[in-house]
């Protein structure tokens, strides 16, 4: 994610500010649960997404274009633009991720959403308290990241069980760090923002947080099913 830099005029406090951030988060995940939700107990709603030939590889890539766009032109966007921009790829997160209510059962989706909630609370609290910092633990993570990527592409032509396996841990430690590590990068922010540029920052840094929590929730779901 792109890395904000504005000089600073007025400040504001990096508990206020990562209040909005995990406001905007909170609205985020209820915006996708709602929607994957209404999406597998629609049947018209499932035919569109799943029943459309390339429909469901065309919702995927419209997400990843999303991410890139506010990403990419977060500097000239308006506040408005951002903020509909957020709430669309969180209800166009909603309808891809349905899938996971149709495939998985609810036990298992439940534990994985509760051990999702619970560490990243505490890894998001170690990653804002620590006075250490994380920028290099971060850097080893986005390099752990792209291998996770890589690996996870070459699987697809292999479809080995055991990579997979290797995979999903791998994936959740990896999350696991970067939620700390983007909860510090966050919170320091707070220090270098122009009090117009608040709340465009605030859903931004909400947009990191909620990908962490999305993924982690994601290869957590994965080992849970195969146990």
């Amino acid at each position: 994610m792109e890395q904000f830099s504005f000089s600073s005029k007025e400040r504001v406090s990096s508990a206020s500010f990562i209040t909005g951030v995990y406001g905007w988060m909170m609205l985020a995940l209820i915006l996708t649960a709602a929607t994957a939700f209404v999406t597998a107990s629609t049947p018209a709603i499932r035919e569109f997404v799943f029943g459309i030939p390339y429909m469901f590889m065309g919702l995927i890539f419209a997400e990843l274009g999303l991410v890139w766009y506010m990403s990419a032109r977060v500097m000239r966007l308006s506040n408005a633009a951002t903020t509909l921009l957020f709430i669309a790829y969180s209800i166009l997160n909603g309808l891809t991720l349905s899938v996971i209510l149709l495939a998985y059962t609810g036990a298992v989706v439940s534990n994985a959403f509760l051990i999702t909630a619970g560490t990243f609370g505490i890894m998001s609290a170690a990653g804002y308290f620590t006075k250490k910092d994380l920028s290099g633990f971060g850097s080893i993570m986005m390099m752990g990241l792209i291998g996770i990527i890589l690996a996870s592409l070459v699987n697809f032509f292999l479809h080995s069980a055991t990579m997979d396996y290797i995979i999903s841990y791998v994936g959740v430690m990896i999350f696991v760090g970067l939620t700390a590590y983007d909860t510090q990068k966050i919170k320091n922010m707070a220090n270098e923002l122009e009090d117009d540029q608040l709340k465009k920052a605030a859903i931004m840094g909400a947009l990191t947080l909620y990908l962490d929590f999305v993924n982690l929730f994601l290869f957590l779901l994965r080992i849970l099913n195969r146990k």
